[in-house]
């Protein structure tokens, strides 16, 4: 065993990430919103004020500035901005101008994600993606952002993880029957048709607010690994549910990797984990290598000049050593890609804040505690650590 010291390069982007639903609160006009508070949805816990991170932003970013972050993504509310068709709040919009200015002013160079899994309700009301015309509102949308990205902003995320939308959407027209064992549900094909469509209006769009954008979208990758015999078992699986959506990102400007985890594949599909294994709150394995493992497997299908950006990657757990022990092994795993020449331009962690889940506030991701009842921020170890790194760039490792 020998120490090593890895060192990532000028500009490096190093941060941390959030969304709109699960640190601002309220957002009232949001179909999740109205989710939440059907009983026939059995949603656990509602969002209710989540961070309350719509008033709190400045104390948010003062905090992670401080740590020695360089970087903050962070998303639009689409449902606040254009709350009913086609009438769009310029108060939302001068909001979250602010924020952008905001990061600016704290030294952190915003990324904002455009949408984040939550739609306005009309547009659920209309049939949500694959509604006629959905493309052209979701880049009417977009267009109407401009004042929020048209400064400042290099890079923008037009849809945060297309494929969960697809493998929702398959979910649900299979009626719903929640997530098998292992692995995931088909992704519907119509969904899948649709938000590649609205991500390419969307890159049109953005370019033509600013050519100087960087412009790309964000992929959940389940890192699949087949067991001997089991590969192309394995590619089957996977095509539908990840590789479809990266070579979508062709001619993008750079693409978003986010992994937490592994999923096995067997000869009769994905396998669970064993009964021993460390589980986190979220129950999924406890695996640091996955980011790893996601970077070259999205640097083979989408070709080797791509820049790739971890935007995702992060642990829940009520244990922050293991936290730490986590983003070890992990930016290790970033390391050992830069070392091999793959084109990584930066690491966001999952996630500043201890926020919603989609369903509870359990599975805790934050390097950032949030106090439920007085809405607190408290730095935990671990983002002072992973600040710390940000401003060295220097990362201890210990190589065979």
């Amino acid at each position: 065993m020998t120490q090593t010291t890895t060192r990532f390069p000028d500009g490096f982007l190093w941060g941390a990430s959030t969304a709109a639903h699960q640190i601002e609160g309220n957002n009232v006009n949001s179909d999740w919103w109205r989710k939440e508070h059907d009983p026939a949805a059995r949603i656990q816990e509602p969002s209710l004020d989540a961070c309350d991170s719509y008033h709190r932003w400045e104390q948010d970013m003062d905090l992670l500035a401080r740590l020695g972050f360089t970087d903050y993504r962070f998303s639009v509310e689409w449902a606040r901005i254009e709350p009913v068709p086609g009438t769009f709040s310029r108060a939302e919009i001068a909001h979250y101008r602010r924020m952008v200015e905001g990061a600016q002013a704290r030294g952190l160079r915003p990324m904002v994600t455009l949408h984040h899994f939550t739609v306005p309700r009309w547009f659920e009301d209309l049939g949500g993606w694959t509604a006629d015309g959905a493309v052209e509102l979701f880049a009417r949308y977009v267009e109407g952002c401009a004042p929020v990205i048209a400064e400042g902003v290099r890079h923008v995320c037009t849809i945060n993880e297309p494929n969960m939308i697809a493998v929702m959407a398959g979910a649900a027209r299979a009626g719903d029957q929640g997530f098998p064992p292992a692995g995931l549900p088909t992704p519907d094909e119509e969904t899948t048709h649709a938000v590649i469509a609205a991500h390419r209006a969307a890159v049109e769009a953005v370019r033509a607010i600013n050519s100087d954008i960087q412009v790309g979208w964000t992929i959940a990758n389940q890192v699949y690994q087949a067991l001997p015999g089991a590969d192309e078992i394995a590619a089957a699986y996977r095509h539908p549910r990840e590789d479809v959506f990266i070579e979508a990102a062709r001619g993008d400007d750079w693409i978003g990797v986010q992994s937490y985890t592994r999923t096995e594949i067997g000869a009769e599909g994905p396998i669970p984990a064993p009964p021993d294994a460390e589980r986190t709150l979220t129950q999924w394995e406890y695996y640091p290598a996955a980011v790893g493992h996601a970077l070259r497997h999205t640097a083979e299908v989408i070709g080797p000049d791509m820049p790739l950006i971890v935007t995702e990657n992060g642990i829940a757990t009520d244990d922050d050593t293991r936290r730490v022990d986590y983003y070890t092994g992990a930016l290790s795993e970033v390391a050992s890609a830069l070392e091999d020449g793959l084109n990584v331009h930066g690491y966001l962690a999952w996630s500043a804040l201890d926020n919603y889940e989609w369903g509870s506030y359990k599975p805790t991701f934050g390097l950032i505690a949030v106090d439920p009842v007085t809405f607190e921020r408290t730095a935990k170890p671990s983002a002072v650590w992973l600040g710390g790194l940000g401003r060295s760039r220097r990362l201890p490792r210990v190589t065979e």
